[in-house]
């Protein structure tokens, strides 16, 4: 949990809202977390199911559509071991109008300039900011994003929640667009992205390595 705020100190975030770990899903843990939430973030397992799951949602949602706000910052992964680093900035560039910057706030400069570009464009983009490279990098060395043992065939993987609009979607760099899980409101937000992450718990019953954290007001 320090990496990440750290990584988003180090980027001019002020820290009028904070990371913190979210220890349960059952209601009387989620009632502990504080309030209110602006962004979750889920640190999951990539399994083959998962990964089935996933080419099937892709393939459903191409054949069947879905609408997506406009109002939606949404950037693509091109950058490896980068799932912490693009989850942080889907969380905040999602609740700018909440969150405090520095005056030369490296993100918040990022964000003024990428917000019209296009998901593979601010991928694109990204991968130019010397500034948050740097600071990507550091933190990856300093554990910001859990990796594997050589001996495990499963990688973790970092997405965000965020309510945009009354919606509650799902910001994952590795696939081409948002997933839309249905409305929300800012006094259920939390819950109802928890209970899209229970769905990835069930879909791998097996796997114990998941973390959910939330992006509170201090």
């Amino acid at each position: 949990m320090f990496q990440l705020v750290s990584f988003l100190r180090q980027l001019g975030l002020l820290p009028t809202w904070q990371f913190g770990d979210v220890y349960g899903l059952d209601p009387e843990l989620l009632n502990i977390v504080p309030r209110p939430v602006c962004a979750v973030l889920l640190l999951f397992p990539v399994t083959e199911k998962y990964e089935s799951f996933r080419l099937d949602e892709e393939k459903k949602i191409i054949s069947e559509g879905q609408q997506v706000s406009s109002d939606v910052y949404f950037m693509r992964q091109t950058i490896g071991n980068a799932c912490g680093t693009i989850g942080m900035i889907h969380a905040v560039a999602n609740n700018q109008e909440r969150l405090e910057f520095e005056s030369d706030s490296p993100l918040k400069k990022f964000l003024l300039q990428s917000y019209k570009l296009s998901p593979d464009e601010k991928a694109i983009f990204l991968e130019s900011d010397e500034s948050i490279r740097v600071t990507h990098e550091t933190s990856a060395q300093e554990g910001q994003t859990e990796a594997p043992s050589s001996d495990e065939k499963v990688d973790l993987h970092f997405i965000a929640f965020v309510n945009v609009g009354g919606h509650l979607y799902e910001l994952d760099g590795r696939k081409p667009f948002p997933i839309v899980h249905g409305k929300t409101t800012e006094d259920t937000f939390l819950e109802d992205a928890t209970e899209v992450c229970k769905e990835f718990m069930a879909r791998d019953p097996q796997e114990l390595r998941f973390t959910v954290v939330a992006l509170s007001k201090a």
